[in-house]
């Protein structure tokens, strides 16, 4: 695996079964024999049921249940930035450093970021609380700059609003 290292937990997780029905909902979205082609939303599914993040236990699970390499899985999840090797805090901040951002001040955006969380790129809160990721682009140029913080979209930034959003956070 490249540098987003999967870190292992010691522990199997296992999906409830109200979610393995939501699995059979995915599956049925896809032809019988390429249940395989499920991996991308199966994936998603798990890193919100095991706690934010895919550890290797949890790629080799989901491996199992759709019957497919767990090196495919791993391909997978190390290609995509939106899965998480490793765990993150309560609040996954992404701000984004493209070129639109970036034209509309995103570096500052960037620095108030690191100035309020008192953490660097890549890096969590001693209390958990907050991870702070440089993404390329969330989708939203044309309201650059922004950032998504868990599943939240914030457009349009200032260091000023940054600054008014994580103090809302509760």
């Amino acid at each position: 695996m490249n540098e987003r290292t999967t870190l292992s937990t010691g522990v199997t997780p296992r999906f409830s079964e109200e979610k393995l029905q939501e699995i059979e909902k995915i599956f049925q979205r896809y032809p019988a024999d390429r249940r395989q082609s499920a991996v991308m939303p199966i994936l998603h599914l798990a890193q919100r049921e095991f706690g934010g993040w895919l550890s290797r236990e949890a790629l080799d699970y989901v491996a199992g249940l759709i019957n497919m390499p767990p090196i495919r899985v791993y391909e997978v999840a190390t290609f995509y930035t939106m899965y998480n090797l490793q765990p993150v805090g309560r609040y996954h901040v992404q701000a984004c450093t493209n070129i639109s951002c970036w034209l509309c001040g995103s570096d500052q955006v960037m620095d108030a970021l690191k100035n309020k969380l008192k953490i660097g790129v890549g890096h969590t809160s001693e209390d958990k609380r907050f991870t702070l990721a440089e993404v390329e682009c969330l989708g939203a140029c044309v309201n650059a700059p922004m950032m998504q913080i868990n599943d939240d979209y914030y457009e349009n930034l200032t260091t000023d609003k940054v600054v008014e959003i994580i103090d809302r956070l509760p």
